[in-house]
């Protein structure tokens, strides 16, 4: 994949949700374009071992264990910076597929935290070093659940939705800073967690999720479109970018074969 190379004032990336999935291909595909890639999540171990990985690749990585719920640590984590140049808001995911009517309040609100405030802590905490830069970006990865309902989903869908206006209304209103917001809408990935997260630890209903689809999308395929719009020339703003599988017509409408 041919990229730009990403000018110098701007090589720091922090990804959040680096410990697995979508945000640790994410980081070794910034890190392999050129970029020095901070990597934060919960387990401090995951991303240790991540960033021991990419570093005896020849890049440049480091680990930072951060909860992007607790404001206080976000705070105190964006101090380490005076400018960074690209900031890839990933830690999120879903928890539970059951009806509004039944759906476990708890669940609904971990879900918001951490797609949404979780998003939001971070972005405002180092919106200013991505001002400072000259040339900063927003990844906003959020997921076609924001922008289209399916049953089971309410509580995910509304915190995917929340992700989407969040990028929406920050790119209006930084309209004019060098700074761009980009969102990246997933589909169908299939990761080693996401859907067992989702219904804890059951692999039995995690595999129905995929059952008959060829290839659903992975996370490197995932990444490779973060990093492919992240160095696009800084005039170019990916607003809204979705992609899933060829296999997936829609939220509710997936090829499933025999």
């Amino acid at each position: 994949m041919a990229t730009a190379a990403p000018p110098a004032a701007s090589r720091i990336a922090v990804v959040t949700g680096a410990s697995s999935g979508i945000g640790a291909a994410t980081a070794r595909q910034l890190a392999a374009a050129g970029y020095r890639v901070v990597l934060t999540a919960r387990r401090k171990d995951r991303i240790e071992a991540l960033a021991e990985e990419i570093t005896k690749a020849g890049h440049q990585a480091t680990a930072y264990a951060l909860d992007v719920t607790d404001r206080a640590a976000v705070d105190e984590f964006a101090t380490a910076f005076k400018t960074i140049g690209v900031l890839v808001n990933n830690a999120g995911g879903a928890l539970g597929a059951d009806p509004v009517a039944t759906g476990d309040p708890a669940d609904w609100r971990r879900m918001y935290e951490t797609n949404v405030i979780g998003t939001l802590n971070l972005t405002q905490a180092l919106l200013p070093k991505l001002i400072a830069s000259g040339d900063g970006t927003v990844v906003v990865v959020s997921s076609t659940a924001g922008h289209g309902t399916y049953e089971g989903g309410g509580g995910y869908v509304a915190a995917k939705h929340g992700a989407h206006v969040l990028a929406e209304t920050l790119r209006l209103e930084i309209v004019g800073q060098p700074v761009r917001v980009i969102e990246i809408a997933p589909g169908m990935v299939k990761t080693d967690e996401f859907a067992l997260t989702r219904f804890g630890g059951d692999k039995e209903k995690a595999e129905k999720v995929y059952q008959g689809v060829a290839e659903p999308l992975t996370a490197d395929d995932v990444a490779e479109t973060i990093t492919w719009a992240v160095t696009r020339p800084a005039h170019v703003n990916v607003d809204l970018l979705v992609l899933r599988p060829r296999a997936q017509a829609s939220n509710t409408k997936v090829h499933r074969e025999a």
